[in-house]
């Protein structure tokens, strides 16, 4: 007889019917005129799109995808009453650390699973056993595999008590924790509640500055172009947060109704992951891992599993959070962070502002390459990070 706490086997098996039907409504689009303006100031640009689109129909091939999924080990797991899928690699080396890493929006487990061999085996890439982990991806409430929670308060902390649980149901008794994105609120939070077992924290995205940037230091030259670049990401690139944090069920109407609404509403994030996975499908010139079979990769997911709406809600219930607990002091992180600064991210955090957030900083890094979607776009330069990041809780 199974009990809330069973951990079950899982394996993707898509309908062929659905991708059938995918194909279908791609074909069936109704396109607007093209955009009056030379970039992507109005939105996602028409020969963007539409080349996506003739690729998505025509060549691309999910069967591929759903594959290398199911050649890593996938499980599910009932927490909270949510179903929480979740990939566990372990490690081929003896003491390797364990290590959850949280994906973000636009993400998925998808733009993980490069970074997955690095960091368990990382003497097949050049690096050492003694930086070996074992690695859990979970899938967010509401995203990819993960069941859509059937009521409103699965914020970024209540998430992260259901990751406390997971790594504590996965027999982890020592563990450190990684995120970006949506992710890094998770795992900022894991680090405020301190759970038995873990570590400390690492981040890609320092989204506590994004949130406070006015008690930010604006002394340095870097430090201002952080806070420009964050003024001028809420002046004209945040229109996909104020709708998901304050009407993701409007729009969720058009991401579940049609596949190149779902793919340019996730193609309009950020100004540098727009233009690299746009040359990717207009020039065949990706940035690093972000082919067009890895971006569509991601798209497909989101629309095969229906989840547009649901993830989006994520937003919306920060947004909550964040609101209930306006005028009360955060909690505070006791534990040891490290983060690592990537050059084409919303704004470069300079250290003074990773140190104004983490009053233990114990790595901090400006990495060469990399935006937004790290791990994604460069999984061994992200890899990398992660290891000395974490080398010093060993």
């Amino acid at each position: 007889m199974s009990s809330e706490t069973d951990i079950h086997p899982f394996r993707l098996d898509m309908p062929g019917e659905a991708i059938a039907d995918l194909r279908r409504r791609i074909a069936a689009t109704r396109w607007p005129t093209r955009e009056l303006v030379a970039d992507r100031s109005q939105g996602v640009q028409l020969a963007t799109i539409q080349e996506l689109a003739r690729y998505w129909a025509t060549d691309y091939d999910w069967r591929r995808c759903e594959a290398k999924l199911n050649a890593l080990p996938q499980f599910t797991t009932r927490v909270g009453g949510v179903d929480i899928h979740f990939i566990h690699v372990r490690s081929p080396h003896a003491d390797a650390l364990p290590l959850i890493i949280t994906h973000g929006w636009p993400g998925s487990v998808i733009e993980l699973l490069e970074v997955v061999s690095p960091l368990t085996d990382p003497t097949a890439h050049g690096g050492s056993a003694e930086d070996a982990f074992d690695l859990v991806l979970p899938s967010l409430p509401g995203y990819g595999c993960s069941g859509d929670p059937a009521e409103d308060g699965w914020d970024p902390a209540r998430i992260a008590r259901a990751w406390a649980e997971l790594m504590h149901r996965l027999g982890y008794t020592r563990y450190v924790a990684q995120g970006g994105d949506q992710g890094a609120g998770v795992t900022d939070a894991m680090g405020r509640q301190a759970p038995a077992g873990l570590l400390g924290i690492h981040l890609n995205f320092l989204r506590e500055a994004l949130a406070s940037a006015s008690e930010m230091p604006v002394n340095s030259q870097e430090e201002r172009a952080a806070l420009a670049a964050i003024n001028t990401f809420r002046t004209s690139g945040s229109a996909y947060f104020l709708e998901q944090a304050t009407r993701p069920q409007t729009i969720g109407y058009a991401l579940l109704d049609s596949p190149v609404a779902l793919a340019a509403w996730m193609l309009d994030h950020d100004t540098d992951s727009y233009y690299k996975i746009s040359r990717a499908f207009l020039a065949g010139q990706p940035a690093g891992n972000l082919t067009r079979d890895h971006v569509l990769d991601n798209i497909t997911l989101y629309w095969l599993t229906g989840t547009g709406a649901s993830a989006a809600r994520l937003y919306w219930e920060g947004g909550q959070a964040a609101a209930a607990a306006a005028g009360q002091p955060r909690p505070e992180m006791k534990l040891p962070a490290g983060v690592t600064a990537f050059p084409g991210e919303i704004f470069r955090a300079p250290r003074s502002w990773a140190e104004k957030v983490y009053p233990h900083v114990i790595y901090f890094h400006e990495a060469a390459r990399g935006g937004h979607f790290a791990a994604w776009e460069e999984p061994q330069l992200f890899s990398g990070e992660v290891r000395a990041g974490f080398r010093p809780l060993r």
